[in-house]
């Protein structure tokens, strides 16, 4: 597989998976760029957005398809609309953790896609901080290393962040399957 059809128009994601698979020599190619709609998202779980995602974009292009659905989870709750709600809602439990499920189709009827997580523990800062990232990267803080996401370099975000994780399991599977 060299080209594949990324199940996202979310800039941020486009410029995050881009990073993570350009060394692999692997072209995404944003649906946007392929005339595909934007996928119904009705689902209760990440698992089963990211395969409806996966299998519309490929369906509509051909080709094989990555998407991932993910998100902040608080209190094991899905994330809350905006930073500004979340801070005011949050109160002293500040843990939360961002949760990604990837998801790789060879084609829109693929009875057995690749499908892998990464789960990022952190905790919400009290304010935003730092300009990198996207959503709610100024809030999600590093204890460990005392920083936000949003003030991470994007390759260290990359390399340790949840879509980062399960970007890299979905590589190791896909070297395990024989289907690279």
């Amino acid at each position: 597989m060299q080209r594949l059809v990324l199940a996202s128009n979310n800039p941020g994601k486009i410029r995050e998976i881009a990073a993570l698979l350009g060394p692999l020599a692997i072209e995404v190619v944003p649906q946007a760029e392929l005339g595909i709609a934007e996928a119904d998202e009705p689902h209760e779980t990440f698992l089963e957005n990211a395969l409806a995602k996966a299998r519309h974009a490929s369906r509509a292009c051909g080709l094989p398809a990555l998407a991932d659905d993910s998100g902040l989870c608080v209190r094991e709750q899905r994330d809350a609309r905006n930073n500004e709600r979340l801070l005011r809602e949050l109160k002293e439990d500040r843990k939360a953790y961002y949760a990604c499920v990837m998801v790789l189709t060879r084609d829109g009827s693929d009875p057995l896609p690749l499908v892998a997580e990464g789960l990022w523990h952190g905790e919400i800062a009290r304010a935003p901080r730092g300009t990198n990232g996207f959503g709610y990267d100024p809030l999600f803080f590093l204890k460990d290393r005392g920083k936000t996401a949003a003030e991470l370099e994007p390759a260290v975000k990359n390399r340790i962040s949840h879509r980062g994780q399960a970007l890299a399991r979905l590589l190791e599977l896909l070297r395990d399957s024989g289907r690279a």
